[in-house]
């Protein structure tokens, strides 16, 4: 048996709302390392892959029901979506508000209006996946993830940061504190770092630990850290690797929750404001302009809402 992890990343490019990395961790057999490397197949394929393909603005369902059924299987609090956030995040509630001005933290932490909207036949099904997976030799232990809020992302910005340097250290992150659950030596596959194709010079929290080179070509780039396991950066790895999939699922529904709390805050007192998903689209445009006014009166700093531009 080996522990293996599944990485990606949600929201990198949106201008309003938090990015979100998340980690999955299983104990594998061999056969289930081989099953698990490998697109799903049958009708897991319509529950399982890219969130891209399978979770839309508004349409949410599916990544709640993995979210779900990860922290029931590994005993996380899932009480209210609150709850079920706050047992999936890597650092504590104070941590997370920690940047916050007092007056402004109800935009991002309100839980006023907020509810599961999946079935409880859905979160059946994926929680029998679960299991379907477990007799194949895939024992999904843990879901972990990291969230980093705009006013984070721009005084990142302002210090040379770019954001897929973010998403790196923020996987590198788990890596390690899964690693540390695990208690021993990994086998991490996460999605690709933008166009990167040799990570040794970007590294933050594994910068400076020993490693071998193992693969660095378009595709894929392999490293190993003694003590900590082997980490790669697969193209298109949310479609291709299960984990990495789950990953992408559970950090989707994470990354809607949390922008529809900014959407939901200034809708109180305007119904009117159309429903932004918090990209680069005309709806997330009007958005911004509707409700430049009240952001104003509510003495709300750019920082905590919008990303500058990051390289």
């Amino acid at each position: 048996m080996t522990f293996r992890l599944g990485v990606d990343e949600n929201g990198l490019g949106p201008r309003l709302g938090p990015m979100v990395v998340t980690a999955v961790l299983a104990e594998v057999t061999d056969a289930g390392a081989r099953a698990v490397g490998r697109k799903p197949r049958g009708k897991l394929a319509e529950r399982l892959g890219d969130s891209k393909g399978l979770v839309a603005h508004g349409d949410i369902a599916l990544g709640e029901a993995w979210a779900r059924a990860i922290a029931a299987r590994a005993g996380l609090p899932a009480s209210s979506p609150d709850a079920l956030l706050h047992g999936l995040f890597a650092d504590d509630r104070a941590t997370l508000r920690a940047p916050c001005p007092s007056h402004v933290e109800p935009q991002c932490w309100s839980t006023e209006g907020e509810v599961f909207v999946a079935d409880e036949g859905l979160v059946a099904t994926v929680r029998e996946d679960l299991e379907r997976l477990a007799r194949k030799g895939v024992d999904v232990r843990l879901a972990r993830s990291v969230l980093l809020c705009t006013r984070r992302m721009n005084e990142a910005a302002r210090a040379g940061k770019s954001r897929f340097v973010l998403d790196l250290h923020a996987m590198e992150r788990l890596v390690l504190e899964l690693r540390d659950v695990a208690g021993e030596e990994v086998v991490a596959v996460c999605g690709k770092v933008g166009g990167l194709g040799k990570y040794a010079d970007f590294f933050g929290p594994l910068g400076g630990r020993l490693h071998v080179t193992l693969e660095e070509v378009r595709r894929r780039s392999a490293y190993h850290f003694p003590t900590v396991g082997e980490l790669s950066f697969v193209q298109d790895a949310d479609d291709s690797d299960q984990l990495v999939g789950l990953a992408s699922l559970v950090g989707k529904w994470i990354r809607e929750v949390t922008m529809a709390r900014i959407v939901r805050h200034y809708r109180a007192a305007a119904p009117e404001l159309p429903d932004a998903s918090g990209y680069h689209d005309p709806v997330t445009a009007r958005f911004v302009l509707a409700t430049a006014l009240a952001r104003k009166k509510q003495r709300v700093d750019d920082d905590c809402f919008e990303r500058i531009k990051m390289v």
